[in-house]
């Protein structure tokens, strides 16, 4: 479901904006610090979890304004959203939606959405968690529901961990009830990232874009599938885990293992073009796959996309999005970068 108008307040350096984009690409362009990436990051905010940037909700604010920000967009089918924080509570999220308050999960009931930024260039030589971070926004996408997962299971598992470093002596009960919690949610953490790995991984299967190579994808680390059995492995690991210090066992240990499929290559060690080229096939693939899904193609954040690409495989990435029928929001410093995207796109100037 496309965006019909974005109104921004108080958000990074936008003191006001108001956009009324159209339903296949958004071109954003202007000089660095123009404040591209933040209209990115606003958007993303009308999403689950934290956005683009992954920061505090009080670095989001105005540095210079009053406190607090504003989101607010209106879909294509005449729904309103909005996000957002007030000065006085500037660490709360507020979500409403169609004027009334709900809840960051509401969000993702009516929006699917994907993202790519430079820092995820280099995302198969990063850590762990930045794809498991990756990971999650995909299964997000499909899954509604995972993020509360995700933060009941890490709430638990704080619980445990502080339980385990500050009592000598912890009660049993007390430790067992927060590790069937762990195993509760964890479970369901690693069931929705096996089925969303397994099904995308079909979609990449399928996949001859010479332009953008196939990966075959893995899950390594994983708990174990059954709760009790979670369980048991958490409660028998007390000892190991304080003296750690953490949780040793758990989804919060999975990664995300990505091969080069037609070199049969790790794509750690791909090229830094194959890196963003596999990236860009993945998340295309996942586009695809939500869309036939969900019944509706997700809206793509590409900050800088087109940088490092060359013409022909800029030209690839265009033709591919515009058949996703997603809403594909890019930004650029130079409006040359996108000319093989065509007339019909919303063209967005900032900075001057």
């Amino acid at each position: 479901m496309p965006i019909a108008r974005l109104r921004l307040t108080d958000v990074r350096s936008h003191r006001a904006l108001d956009l009324a984009p159209g339903e296949g690409f958004v071109v954003l362009t202007g000089p660095n610090g123009a404040g591209k990436t933040n209209v990115l990051e606003a958007v993303s905010l009308l999403a689950p979890g934290r956005g683009l940037r992954g920061a505090p909700l009080r670095e989001v604010a105005r540095s210079d304004g009053p406190g607090g920000f504003a989101v607010a967009a209106r879909l294509g089918d005449g729904t309103e959203l909005g996000t957002g924080t007030l000065a006085d509570a500037p660490d709360r999220r507020q979500v409403r939606v169609n004027g009334a308050a709900a809840s960051a999960a509401a969000l993702g009931e009516r929006l699917q959405m994907l993202w790519l930024t430079p820092a995820m260039d280099r995302l198969f030589v990063d850590t762990a968690s930045a794809r498991r971070r990756f990971l999650d926004r995909l299964v997000l996408t499909l899954d509604p529901g995972h993020a509360a997962q995700a933060s009941r299971y890490d709430a638990a598992m704080r619980a445990r961990n502080r339980l385990l470093a500050e009592d000598r002596s912890p009660d049993p009960a007390w430790l067992s009830a927060l590790e069937a919690r762990m195993a509760e949610h964890g479970a369901a953490i690693a069931a929705a990232r096996r089925a969303t790995v397994a099904r995308l991984g079909d979609r990449l299967a399928e996949s001859r874009d010479p332009s953008f190579p196939a990966a075959s994808l893995a899950l390594t680390d994983e708990p174990p599938a059954q709760p009790d059995v979670l369980a048991g492995a958490l409660a028998a690991g007390r000892a190991r885990d304080a003296a750690a210090g953490r949780t040793l066992v758990g989804p919060h240990r999975t990664d995300l293992l990505v091969t080069h499929r037609d070199k049969g290559q790790p794509a750690a060690r791909a090229s830094t073009g194959e890196q963003k080229a596999l990236l860009i096939g993945i998340l295309l693939a996942h586009a695809a796959l939500v869309a036939a899904e969900a019944g509706r193609a997700p809206i793509l954040l590409l900050d800088e996309v087109a940088a490092h690409l060359d013409p022909d495989r800029r030209a690839a990435l265009f033709d591919r999005l515009r058949g996703t029928g997603s809403q594909a929001w890019m930004t650029g410093t130079e409006v040359s970068s996108f000319a093989a995207v065509g007339p019909d796109a919303t063209w967005i100037a900032l900075g001057g």
